[in-house]
């Protein structure tokens, strides 16, 4: 099998040969951003919404990129020919660049661009009509979920308490009331009403979960975004999650509680994978 080529600071080599420095903040402080991109019919889709959480993460954090979109795309495009990808992901690591350990913002590093591509089945993910399971988790993450840090440990925490417990995924709650999955977004139907978490500091501003949102518009369905106490979620008609390489999953149980396939679910599905099939024709 032939090793994969990874992208590292202008140059693509294969896997076992990428190496960055120790002092890289990324290692020592998870001082830097990520990305994941899906990759249909070898092409990146959702581009703009992805450049923009990209950048606007970058922002948050002051790391200066000396790259623009087009750069970071034809990165990405190089990348994703020299390893044959059709169907996946790229991830986009950047980190503020190396230094000696200071626990200050140290300026005028020059940023680690970092990528890698994976293969994985959107158009038929083995989830995509069995569905998943999800069992509640305090959330434990830092406080600036709306940037796309490397410091994910307590994802990690969270998901890993999931599998443990013959789950897939962990649904974070704070105070009672529902924020997102550990590595997806959270939604409800209730009443022809489609229900998500509010964007703030608290939760990720989800890709997913825009393109969501306007295509259930178009279908006839009533937007919320407010606080989902868990008991609500209990008496939902269906639910669903949404991430970069999954889109949409319906969800067929929340700890105890089980749940019935919802017809919106699949009919959102069908409808992003036409969006995304339109634009990896253009």
């Amino acid at each position: 099998m032939n090793e994969n080529y990874v992208y590292l600071n202008g140059d693509y080599v294969k896997e076992n040969e990428a190496k960055i420095s120790v002092f890289d903040r990324g290692f020592i402080f998870g001082d830097g951003i990520y990305e994941v991109a899906p990759v249909f019919n070898g092409v990146i889709v959702d581009k703009i919404d992805f450049l923009e959480r990209l950048f606007s993460s970058l922002s948050k954090l002051d790391i200066k990129l000396n790259h623009s979109c087009d750069e970071i795309c034809k990165i990405l495009d190089i990348l994703i020919a020299k390893n044959s990808l059709k169907e996946g992901g790229v991830y986009l690591q950047i980190t503020r660049g190396v230094a000696k350990r200071s626990f200050e913002f140290v300026k005028g590093l020059e940023p680690t661009i970092m990528a890698f591509t994976y293969t994985q089945d959107i158009k038929e993910y083995k989830y995509a009509n069995k569905g998943v399971k999800l069992i509640s988790f305090e959330d434990i993450r830092w406080q600036r979920r709306d940037i796309k840090s490397l410091n994910l440990l307590g994802q990690c925490m969270a998901r890993t308490y999931a599998i443990n417990n013959g789950y897939d995924y962990a649904l974070l709650v704070n105070n009672g009331y529902v924020n997102e999955c550990d590595s997806a977004g959270f939604f409800i139907i209730k009443n022809n009403v489609l229900v998500t978490k509010a964007l703030s500091n608290e939760i990720l501003p989800s890709i997913r979960r825009k393109n969501i949102i306007s295509i259930a518009k178009k279908i006839g369905l009533t937007i919320e975004e407010r606080n989902i106490n868990i008991d609500e979620v209990y008496s939902c008609d269906e639910c669903f999650i949404c991430a970069a390489t999954i889109l949409i999953i319906p969800v067929i149980k929340i700890n105890d509680k089980e749940f019935k396939i919802g017809k919106y679910s699949q009919i959102l599905r069908e409808k992003y994978l036409e969006k995304i099939t339109l634009e990896s024709n253009k």
